[in-house]
């Protein structure tokens, strides 16, 4: 009788201890990185000067982080009011988290490596419109990912489906980071289109890099966490993965504040 009672005060602990740092997480995502996410949308709409071409990519993340943070409103409204449509539009919006903020990131990475490794087919494909293309077919991946998370939220495959996907899209970056490090050390045609060549490969390089880790910050524990479900406890499992969720969920800062530094809009970043 003891035990049982212990093991439902564990259980109680384990659900409270979710949902106050769930709360905390949501409350951080809102309050930080919704304004950074919205300067930055309103820096690259107003002070791009013909650079949009660039910035798409970033453009569309910044977006996708301001969707979801927007989106977070619903799991305090679920909180007060246990209604299964505001759950269902919690794991709606988990799809923009686990989905298009790592296919961004990945885009960005792609389009540092081709434009440094095979800058004849970069220059082929510079305009506009194929960005903007590329960025339809993401938003419409992360449309799927979206109705994907209310219909299997319940199930393994859920789990393992996010699983595969962030493995594929962190192998994309690792790779596009690796062959910038390996263009890096190839010599240029001459030295002073070398010495130009290589501060255009080492900020790519530095770019991808900072991508790659925040990446591996906001979901590597997350996939490293998925494989444990066969030797933990239910309980102890979905902390673990509420713990990983959460840290995705309160570091979306990260991103926006990469692309601050790199357009030299923070103070320390001005002499870097």
């Amino acid at each position: 009788m003891n035990t049982t009672f212990a093991e439902n005060d564990l259980s109680s602990s384990i659900v409270e201890f979710n949902h106050a740092l769930s709360k905390v997480s949501v409350s951080i995502n809102i309050v930080l990185n919704l304004p950074l996410n919205c300067y930055v949308t309103w820096l690259i709409l107003t002070e791009t000067r013909g650079t949009l071409t660039s910035d798409i990519f970033s453009l569309n993340l910044a977006m996708s982080e301001i969707f979801f943070s927007l989106a977070s409103v619903w799991y305090f409204i679920y909180m007060q009011s246990k209604l299964f449509f505001c759950f269902q539009a919690v794991m709606f919006s988990l799809g923009l988290l686990f989905t298009a903020r790592p296919l961004f990131q990945c885009c960005i990475c792609v389009e540092c490596y081709v434009g440094v490794v095979h800058p004849v087919f970069f220059l082929s494909y510079k305009p506009l419109r194929y960005r903007v293309a590329c960025c339809c077919v993401a938003w419409l991946i992360a449309l799927v990912s979206c109705i994907y998370s209310i219909f299997t939220y319940s199930k393994i495959v859920y789990l393992y489906g996010f699983f595969i996907q962030n493995v594929l899209f962190f192998s994309v970056i690792l790779f596009c980071c690796l062959s910038v490090l390996w263009a890096l050390k190839r010599p240029g045609p001459g030295e002073q289109e070398r010495k130009k060549n290589n501060t255009m490969k080492r900020r790519a390089f530095k770019i991808m890099s900072l991508i790659m880790i925040s990446m591996a910050i906001n979901f590597f524990l997350y996939v490293a966490a998925i494989p444990l479900q066969c030797c933990l406890p239910f309980e102890e499992f979905n902390q673990a993965i509420t713990i990983c969720t959460s840290l995705a969920l309160a570091t979306g800062f990260i991103q926006p504040l990469l692309y601050l530094q790199k357009n030299g809009k923070l103070n320390y970043s001005r002499k870097l």
